[in-house]
């Protein structure tokens, strides 16, 4: 009777060769066609192309934006400037000085004696009186004055005038003319200085 154990035994060695058989190194024949290269390189080449092209298309995109985004910030640095003049011109305009002096241009005169009515009984609290166009109030201020020790008198001094002698230097008039009398002969013709005829 065979045991399980040398039933195995027996077939190792047979294993072993079976496995010997197979790994021997045989000789593969050549293909006779070989792998067609078009569509690979075809596929690295629209690959190339289309990361090309996309950062093109982004990078102009990108630059569009950042003028756009330049214009937008200066019409509107230039809207705030608008926006600053109108609100001083505003300000000038509700000026109470300024409101005065058109008040008092449309012939408009202060009330020298308000009256007030008190509401809740109909009574008139004051003196009412019509305004007149004698009683004027100053609407501009005076002109400021500076102090005195701010103003001094001026000191002026006088001063003889020095005497110069005429030296070989010689002016400006005299130069010019010195040079307009060598730049013509005695026929009338220019010339120029320094250089002989």
């Amino acid at each position: 009777m065979s045991t399980p154990l040398t039933q195995a035994r027996a077939r190792v060695p047979r294993l072993a060769e079976a496995a010997v058989e197979r790994a021997r190194l045989t000789v593969v024949p050549r293909r006779a066609t070989k792998a067609p290269k078009v569509p690979f390189v075809s596929l690295v080449s629209l690959l190339l192309v289309t990361g090309v092209v996309g950062l093109l298309l982004f990078n102009t995109h990108m630059q569009q934006g950042s003028f756009v985004t330049s214009s937008l910030e200066h019409k509107a640095t230039v809207l705030q400037a608008k926006e600053e003049s109108l609100k001083m011109q505003l300000e000038q305009l509700r000026d109470p000085q300024r409101l005065a002096v058109r008040a008092k241009r449309l012939g408009m005169v202060p009330a020298t004696s308000p009256a007030f009515l008190r509401l809740s009984d109909g009574k008139v609290l004051g003196n009412p009186a019509p305004a007149d166009g004698t009683a004027s109030l100053r609407i501009s201020p005076l002109p400021t004055q500076k102090p005195a020790s701010l103003r001094p008198e001026p000191v002026v001094l006088e001063l003889d005038p020095p005497r110069r002698e005429k030296s070989r230097d010689t002016t400006r008039g005299d130069v010019r003319a010195m040079v307009e009398s060598r730049t013509k002969n005695s026929q009338g013709e220019q010339r120029l200085p320094g250089r002989a005829r």
